[in-house]
Parts: C-alpha cells; structure tokens; sequence
C-alpha cells in the first residue's frame, strides 16, 4: 500500500458482502482492509488509521452502532468518517444511527455505485487531495491534479516527499501530527524508515516555503510533532 491510497475499513460480518464490496472498493482504487465482527474492527482501526469506515448495524456480539459510538467519543478517531450500513430501513432507525454519530447512512439493498460514490463523498471532505481537489491555506496554494504549490503566487519546488507531507498538514491545518503518524501518511505503514527522516523532509520542507520570502508556516510541538500554523 502507497500512502497516496485512501484506505477503507470494511466492517460486514456475511462473507458474501464483504467481498462484494472490498471488490468493487480496490476496483475503484482503494486500500480495503476487513473485518468481521466488532472487536476485530476496533483493533484494526487503532493498526491501519483509515479513511473512512463502512460498518454493518447487524454485527456479532457489539453492534455496529456501538462501534460507532466507541469511535466518535474517542478524540483520535473523531474525524473519521463512518458509514452505516443497515437493513433497517425506518426513519427512527436512520435518526438513531445518525445522532449516535454515523455521517452517512446507507439502506440494504443499496447500489454498490451510490455506495461507492458516498465514499468518495466523505474523502472529498476529510481528505481532499486523494480526489484531485485544490487546498488553499493563507498565502498556499496546493494543486493535488497538476501537482503544482505556489505560495504568493510564486511557483514553489518540492521535492515528492515534501509535496505528500505539505497534502497532509493542509487537509487540517492546526492539527498536530506526529512523526508516527506523518511516516504513515506520507511514506506507508509497509516502509521502515526512521523517525528522525521526518526531521529531515520537514527541514526541506520548511525550506522550499520561504525559498521566495515569508514566515516559516510550519509548527514545531515539543513532544508532539509538527502543525500548519
């Protein structure tokens, strides 16, 4: 897996579906990872970090609303966004799942293309630049399409590193980044590389942004990591 690959975490305990849908998911070019009952999802959310979750009500021994109340009271998964999947079609249920935190809800049997659409729909909010969008924060300009950054409108050079670690900081300017998490954005969670290489790209980084002039935009958070602004 590339770190440029958005990852889904497919939660479906009836084989059938499961496979139906992490099919059609890595057919339309993303990482899929899978589980099959509750407990294994929240293990695997805490090892793979993913994009978005697609998550079954009717799951073995914790329900799937469950889950998703487990997740969204828990700071570090709060932004991830959760897509329940359910057989209940009535509105109370719909209301239920929604005010326990889900943000999209999803009716069996649904069109696996609207499924996929919706997904592309959640990344386009949290993580712009996987769906060739535009970012802008203050005087930067990132085009994630024509892979272009100016700042001032001045043209800037980045190296590909780089231009992966300045995506991440965009997409949520003022959050903290660790190292660990910044290697496995930017460089994969299957490439050992060590921590302090982190150091290295964000000394070029910070470089490459005040190579026309301007305040270094990058935070240093003792202990902590690094931040845009």
């Amino acid at each position: 897996m590339t770190a440029e690959i958005p990852t889904v975490l497919l939660v479906e305990d009836e084989p059938s579906q499961r496979e139906l849908l992490a099919y059609n998911l890595k057919a339309d070019g993303f990482a899929v990872t899978e589980a099959e009952n509750g407990e294994e999802a929240l293990l695997l959310v805490d090892e793979t970090a993913p994009d978005v979750i697609l998550l079954d009500w009717m799951l073995p021994n914790v329900s799937g609303i469950e889950i998703c109340r487990r997740l969204k009271s828990r700071p570090e998964t709060r932004g991830v966004p959760i897509i329940m999947i359910s057989a209940r079609s009535e509105e109370v249920d719909r209301v239920r799942g929604l005010e326990t935190g889900a943000d999209d809800y999803v009716v069996k049997p649904y069109s696996v293309v609207e499924l996929m659409a919706r997904v592309r729909a959640q990344l386009r909010r949290t993580r712009p630049t996987t769906v060739g969008e535009r970012l802008e924060y203050e005087d930067i300009v990132l085009d994630s399409e024509t892979h272009r950054v100016t700042r001032d409108g001045k043209p800037l050079k980045l190296g590909p590193t780089e231009f992966r670690l300045l995506s991440t900081f965009m997409e949520k300017p003022g959050r903290v980044w660790s190292r660990d998490q910044l290697l496995d954005r930017v460089w994969g969670r299957d490439i050992y590389v060590d921590t302090r290489t982190v150091d290295v790209h964000i000394g070029r980084l910070r470089k490459a942004l005040c190579q026309h002039g301007g305040a270094d935009p990058l935070r240093t958070v003792r202990g902590a990591g690094y931040a845009l602004g």
